[in-house]
């Protein structure tokens, strides 16, 4: 099982992709560790990750796509991968498709978080005080968001077109939207205990 879980900030991607990989026994593939762990390094283009990170700017293509690359060859050799949080944009999407059908690891679909952006916001403000994260102050919350809507809503009918999208309402509670994930991969939701056993 390939699969790419794509969603505005706050929509619950990290919650839902941590329980499908585990559902499906295959690989969680965060860009947004992967580029935190980037900046961490402190390297240049660790530097570069980071004042795009700051600004709420989407980091450039090549550097994600050559971040990822290595991860989704293995996790795919493994038995498949969850990729949360990637692609962002068209060109990147058009690349991963290129990368992804010479290599043989195309995606079986999209998953797509939908979710209003006022509600987005309460969120996203609640998690920042949670983690004393005094950078997520209201305006960058809400650019992050623009930028999102901008560059990486427009995937959905790119995916639409290529008859891999299931759209899913994230404003529901996180089980409900765990379970209509599941049906819409035409997967029967189980309990969590026979989840469990069976992951």
């Amino acid at each position: 099982m390939r699969l790419l879980l794509l969603g505005p900030p706050g929509s619950g991607k990290g919650t839902q992709a941590k329980r499908l990989a585990e559902h499906f026994g295959i690989r969680h593939i965060s860009s947004g560790e992967l580029l935190r762990a980037e900046v961490e390094s402190g390297t240049p283009c660790g530097q570069a990750v980071a004042d795009a990170l700051r600004k709420g700017e989407l980091v450039p293509d090549e550097w994600v796509l050559a971040m990822l690359r290595e991860p989704i060859l293995e996790a795919s050799a493994e038995g498949g991968y969850l990729l949360d949080g990637f692609p962002r944009t068209l060109a990147q999407a058009e690349a991963a498709a290129e990368m992804a059908r010479e290599e043989g690891v195309v995606a079986n679909a999209a998953i797509f978080l939908r979710a209003e952006p006022d509600e987005l916001v309460q969120r996203l403000l609640a998690r920042a005080e949670e983690d004393d994260r005094s950078d997520d102050n209201e305006a960058t919350i809400r650019h992050r968001i623009e930028v999102y809507n901008e560059k990486t809503a427009p995937l959905r009918d790119y995916y639409a077109d290529r008859g891999i999208l299931l759209e899913v309402d994230a404003m529901q509670p996180v089980d409900d939207v765990y379970r209509d994930i599941l049906t819409g991969l035409g997967r029967d939701p189980e309990p969590s205990t026979a989840e469990n056993s069976s992951a």
